[in-house]
């Protein structure tokens, strides 16, 4: 730079004892910084470090560095990756094969603040949904795909995951954003934004956001954990989805759909890629949900139940789509119409707002939108202003 003195630019490779030696790629730092004398005052380009490979001890990340992930990122069981409040990391625009995987067994500690979220994003200059994969945990929670001790295999990395653990914990996370996620592998393998793989109720997930992703925003494959304030917006498939026996809980969840979206909430019984009912059905308490639509005129519906599952739903407030709930199933496998009979999917507090069908009964059972909600038009819009202030994308 003109009447600038240059002081210098390094280039440092730096391989990081925590990779592993077999099959595995290197953490590598690449120090681009750039220190230029500006009159007394200076300005100091963090070191730039690239992430990938399998990691066989504790990764924790500097604030004295900023970070690109150029590959899959995956701890392996006894380890923990720790990311400090307030950091950015971002993907190469590369799809599917650019994620972050917290094995069984392995910890995640992601703390921001309101003030100091961490987000994690694409790192093109132009981002748009599907430019990376996303964030999975593995846990050793029960889900209904297997039995016992055995494991499940994930879609993204075929990481083992479920077991007997209800307990079990992955790590924390508090004030995430993830942006541009959801890169897909195939036509049936997707990454989500978060996806929770029999995650146990140790695990803490509190204020997460999942912005303009290409598949789901979340999605709950089994477990027992338990999530508070979550936000969803512009995710182009469903913003919450769950199956495998998920029995967890969200509380205070808001949903709102951009131009490209499918169910603010689409959930499964078990998975149907088994041919046999489910041990158990997957029965989550949701409570304090808004989902927000494009107007009833456009078509859409807020939420689908199918695949037998149970749930109670919980100060539920639904605007601006033609069906409100679409409840689908059979009189065998997938008894969901039997569950809202007897009661064991049920919603409480439910306000249709510019909703034109509040029920699509798809199931060989008889009833109506009474038999499903009690209370209807008790419910309030969760107070997502307030408790998202400063750390959500919400435009």
């Amino acid at each position: 730079m003109k009447n600038n003195l240059f002081l210098g630019l390094a280039m440092i490779t730096l391989l990081f004892s925590s990779c592993t030696t077999d099959n595995t790629a290197d953490i590598v730092i690449n120090d681009n910084s750039v220190t230029n004398n500006t009159g007394g005052g200076g300005e100091t380009t963090k070191p730039l470090v690239y992430l990938s490979g399998t990691m066989s001890s504790n990764l924790t990340l500097s604030s004295d560095n900023q970070y690109i992930l150029n590959g899959p990122l995956i701890m392996e069981a006894g380890t923990t990756l720790t990311i400090p409040a307030g950091m950015t990391v971002k993907a190469e625009a590369t799809g599917a094969s650019v994620y972050i995987a917290i094995s069984q067994g392995a910890k995640i500690i992601a703390e921001g603040t309101a003030d100091k979220p961490i987000v994690l994003t694409s790192n093109a200059a132009n981002p748009v949904a599907g430019n990376w994969g996303g964030l999975i945990l593995l846990g050793k929670a029960p889900v209904n795909s297997v039995t016992g001790t055995q494991t499940s295999t994930s879609e993204i990395g075929s990481l083992p995951y479920g077991g007997t653990d209800a307990a079990d914990s992955s790590g924390s996370l508090k004030y995430v954003r993830l942006e541009y996620s959801g890169g897909a592998a195939s036509g049936s393998s997707e990454n989500n934004g978060f996806s929770f793989y029999g995650v146990g109720s140790g695990t803490v997930v509190d204020y997460i956001e999942s912005y303009e992703g290409k598949d789901d925003g979340a999605e709950f494959f089994g477990g027992t954990v338990n999530v508070s304030h979550y936000v969803a917006v512009n995710n182009h498939d469903d913003s919450i989805d769950w199956t495998e026996g998920f029995s967890g809980s969200i509380t205070d969840a808001y949903v709102k759909h951009g131009p490209d979206h499918d169910k603010g909430i689409e959930a499964d019984g078990y998975n149907t890629d088994y041919s046999h009912a489910a041990a158990f059905w997957s029965n989550p308490t949701l409570t304090n949900i808004t989902i927000i639509g494009n107007g009833s005129s456009t078509g859409g519906e807020a939420v689908r139940l199918r695949v037998g599952t149970k749930a109670s739903l919980n100060n539920l407030y639904i605007k601006g789509f033609d069906k409100g709930f679409g409840i689908h199933g059979d009189a065998g496998d997938n008894p969901t119409g039997a569950w809202v009979l007897d009661g064991s999917l049920h919603a409480t507090d439910v306000t249709f707002d510019d909703v034109t069908n509040k029920l699509d009964n798809q199931t060989t059972e008889t009833f109506t939108v009474t038999d499903l909600v009690t209370n209807d038009g008790g419910a309030t819009q969760t107070d997502v202003a307030t408790w998202g202030a400063g750390w959500t994308r919400i435009e």
